[in-house]
């Protein structure tokens, strides 16, 4: 037993067990930086999920990735941690999976934050910061009573962030919890690849639609607005629009890039590129107007600006970036009921509409820095 105010000496071969979520992932990306300037003589290895690993190819911060299959159970995981003898292990999810994993592994100093049914598994138990905030699901007669009296939109502070909470667990091995931008890699090469593969025209300026969002329909701006916006900026000279998504999001993509029209330049990439084929069309990106999703963090990250729109969801919680970035716009409605985190809007969806298309290529116009 170590005595108060000890510290163990830094691992030879940390762990950090990767967040499963895109945008999460994003977000844990300053602690991660913040560990590598703490343990510079450490060899930091991440377990990630494999839809995941493109994220992190050439990322400062590590040194290698392991990553495992949709349906592999912690037991066959933690059986192959087990080869590569880590002597610590940092839990960036609260989920016992991730607790389980690095027992089975045998890893004998294991790190996360204090959550229900695994605190046995860990050897230290990092309690919460006292600004963190748990998302709470509004019912529909909160939601319908906060509408009714007029009560303003709930705000939060600063250190609520997501971020501060991976900082807070880094933190546990010595590293510094201020924050950092969170940082993402992509090389030019790669960016050029792309470029010739989808006919990205390096002569133009292109911007951006991201019109998804996997978490609900709660969190996505109405398409007709999107179209609004994405039919003004195809009509600028020299400019052309590309619209983004995954394989959920085909149908809706098509219908906004069809509703452009031919009088505009417009590329419709939804459901056709890889991970790393999405960071590097964003580098091609003037700037990108998208819903409050995972892609949002990614082209943050990479440095794109980011004209983003937040409804059911709360920018000081989970917002792109740091506060007071020039490149980035993030912009809420005044509902009193937001943010009510819920997947559907149970009345009016009022907070997403109260975000015009005029104030939306009000703030790209002035993202961009230019007047088209």
């Amino acid at each position: 037993m170590r005595a108060p105010g000890d510290r163990p000496r830094p691992p030879r071969h940390l762990l950090v067990r990767g967040v499963n979520w895109l945008g999460d992932a994003v977000m844990t990306t300053p602690a991660l930086l913040r560990l590598r300037q703490a343990l510079p003589e450490t060899r930091i290895t991440l377990l990630t999920h494999e839809k995941l690993a493109g994220l992190w190819q050439g990322h400062p911060a590590l040194d290698s990735i392991l990553t495992f299959r949709k349906g592999e159970g912690a037991w066959t995981v933690g059986r192959r941690l087990r080869r590569d003898r880590f002597d610590a292990a940092l839990l960036l999810p609260n989920s016992p999976r991730s607790g389980l994993e690095a027992w089975l592994a045998g890893i004998p100093r294991r790190i996360g934050g204090a959550w229900p049914w695994r605190n046995l598994l860990l050897t230290e138990v990092v309690p919460p910061l006292a600004a963190a905030v748990r998302m709470h699901k509004r019912s529909k007669a909160e939601i319908e009573t906060r509408v009714a009296t007029g009560t303003g939109r709930e705000s939060f502070p600063a250190t609520a962030h997501q971020m501060h909470h991976y900082l807070h667990l880094a933190a546990a091995l010595g590293a510094d919890p201020h924050p950092l931008a969170p940082r993402l890699e992509v090389a030019p090469e790669e960016i050029e690849l792309v470029r010739q593969r989808f006919q990205i025209n390096a002569g133009k300026r292109w911007l951006g639609i991201n019109p998804g969002a996997e978490y609900g329909p709660a969190k996505r701006w109405p398409k007709e607005r999107f179209i609004a916006v994405a039919s003004h900026a195809a009509s600028w000279s020299g400019w052309g629009v590309i619209v983004f998504g995954g394989t959920g999001d085909a149908a809706v993509a098509e219908e906004i890039a069809g509703a452009v029209g031919p009088g505009g330049t417009v590329l419709n990439l939804a459901g056709r590129t890889s991970l790393r084929e999405l960071c590097a069309a964003f580098r091609c990106c003037a700037a990108l107007i998208t819903n409050d999703t995972g892609p949002m963090h990614v082209a943050a990250a990479l440095g794109t600006p980011v004209v983003a729109l937040f409804g059911s969801t709360s920018p000081e919680l989970t917002g792109p970036g740091l506060p007071g970035d020039a490149r980035l716009r993030l912009l809420k409605g005044i509902a009193p009921c937001a943010p009510c985190f819920l997947r559907e809007c149970p009345i009016d969806f009022r907070c997403m509409r109260d975000l015009s298309e005029e104030t939306v290529i009000g703030e790209l116009r002035e993202v961009i820095g230019a007047k088209p």
